[in-house]
């Protein structure tokens, strides 16, 4: 199956209602119908914050992240509309994967 994959780069220190932006990326995928999602924490990152590094000195909150989801079209624009809805100004990939279960 051909899907659209939709990767957001964050910080993981970031908050959006009370919690942290991934979980609330979870909730609203959720409710749109989006199957799952995959936080990923990075060692080092740099963008338009700067280098972020996860070393002794590293401010705690403030190393790389990505949230991740894979669905079809529908479902990844319905997402897109509720994060630009919320306000968030977010940077993220999108490209087409392929998708199914071994076996």
């Amino acid at each position: 199956m051909t899907t659209l994959c939709v990767r957001f780069f964050v910080l993981e220190g970031m908050r959006h209602e009370g919690g942290p932006i991934h979980e609330w990326l979870f909730q609203v995928a959720r409710e749109i119908g989006i199957p799952g999602g995959t936080a990923f924490r990075a060692s080092a990152g740099f963008g338009r914050h700067g280098l972020h590094e996860d070393t002794f000195f590293e401010l705690a909150g403030q190393l790389p992240e990505t949230v991740e989801f894979s669905a079809d079209e529908g479902l990844i624009c319905a997402l897109l509309a509720r994060v630009g809805q919320a306000g968030l100004k977010l940077v993220y990939v999108m490209h087409p994967v392929t998708s199914g279960v071994t076996g």
